[in-house]
């Protein structure tokens, strides 16, 4: 039994990440790093088991991928996650790394597990051969290492090191503060770190994304209600009634996000957004509407284009569909021509045809971002 549990770091918010995505939601042909990383790892050694940390926004979309692993929410910062994950790991060690090390080679994890009896933390390092000057002083290049992960702790050591308010940027700092021991073993220039995005075209093991475009579609519906304003694609309509729902009733938002949703496979609007839940009353639902976009994208997509019919027998919607067009490109962040609208009514059949209410539905397509 190896009694190593891995640990795979994945909840940060990639706020030095040049790119229009997450780095853990870049795809590696059809696959997220995150999970592309971890199945990589995971043929290196039999774990005991594997946990993923995810940002919480993040978590539920995490566990549509596979059933292998378990998913931790994680924190606002590093040791928080690692705190978080500490709390479902049951082996005697634990084998912590950043998803940000995409290409870790075999011999890096082999000799972190052959030395983990030897110290409290096992941690591959990295020479110098450049000169260094600290402040205004050059120091001996020979006592200076880089850090790098995964790391390989006593997983009670680092459970009782991380017992502060002490922000420690990596296991080892923690564990020797506390004066636990520490060995230092080779490390590897291909566990290079994805830090700002440039670092991308030196990662060689790393396939493009996929080509493939994904489709999903939405429909929504609500009633009219008397004396509440009328908003449609988050344009305010000149009517004397408005939509019964428990946001502003934004019927074609609404259907724009549950095709978006489904394009990216992230279940439905009311999963984000509970009509139980009271802070969502009366929101506006361009809010929403920004909020799924912004996931869309932080996930690992770009919005190629939406379709939308409404079905209306009142009010008229040619005199605002360019309105509507010219708002709803912006709030998708897409070019106007990428915005189809068609509209009809109800030929004066069901509640529509009475009046009594609008319907909306909508086609979006997604394709992966293209990070090369």
């Amino acid at each position: 039994m190896l009694d190593v549990t891995l640990i795979v770091l994945c909840a940060g918010n990639s706020s030095r990440f040049e790119h229009k995505t997450k780095k853990q939601w870049i795809r590696i042909d059809n696959e997220p790093l995150w999970l592309n990383v971890t199945k990589r790892l995971s043929t290196y050694a039999n774990f005991d088991e594997i946990i993923i940390t995810s940002h919480s926004n993040e978590l539920k979309y995490m566990q549509n991928f596979t059933d292998d692993y378990t998913f931790v929410e994680g924190g606002q910062t590093r040791q928080e996650s690692i705190k978080n994950s500490l709390q479902n790991a049951t082996s005697k060690y634990v084998m912590i790394t950043d998803v940000a090390r995409a290409c870790i080679p075999y011999s890096v994890i082999n000799n972190l597990l052959e030395e983990k009896q030897n110290a409290d933390c096992i941690v591959p390092v990295l020479n110098v051969s450049d000169t260094v000057v600290y402040g205004e002083d050059t120091i001996n290049r020979d006592n200076v290492k880089l850090i790098q992960t995964p790391q390989l702790s006593n997983t009670k050591i680092l459970k009782n090191s991380l017992l502060t308010d002490v922000e420690y940027t990596d296991d080892s700092s923690a564990i020797k503060a506390n004066n636990g021991t520490i060995k230092y073993i080779q490390g590897s220039t291909k566990s290079k770190k994805l830090t700002f995005g440039d670092e991308l075209k030196d990662i060689d093991c790393l396939k493009p994304a996929s080509n493939n475009f994904f489709t999903g579609t939405g429909f929504d519906i609500h009633q009219f209600e008397d004396n509440k304003e009328m908003y449609l694609g988050g344009v305010l309509l000149d009517c004397d009634f408005g939509f019964k729902a428990h946001s502003d009733g934004d019927v074609l938002i609404h259907s724009v996000i549950d095709a978006l949703l489904g394009a990216a496979g992230a279940g439905d609007i009311g999963e984000f957004f509970p009509d139980t839940d009271e802070k969502y009353k009366g929101i506006d639902s361009k809010i929403l509407l920004q909020e799924i976009v912004s996931f869309i994208y932080n996930v690992g997509y770009e919005i190629v284009n939406i379709d939308l019919t409404i079905i209306a027998q009142k009010p008229k919607i040619n005199p605002v569909k360019n309105e509507i067009k010219s708002s709803m490109a912006k709030l998708l962040q897409i070019d106007k021509q990428f915005v189809n609208i068609k509209a009809t009514t109800a030929e004066k059949m069901g509640f529509i045809g009475r009046s009594e209410g609008v319907a909306v539905q909508s086609i979006a397509t997604l394709k992966y971002y293209n990070w090369k």
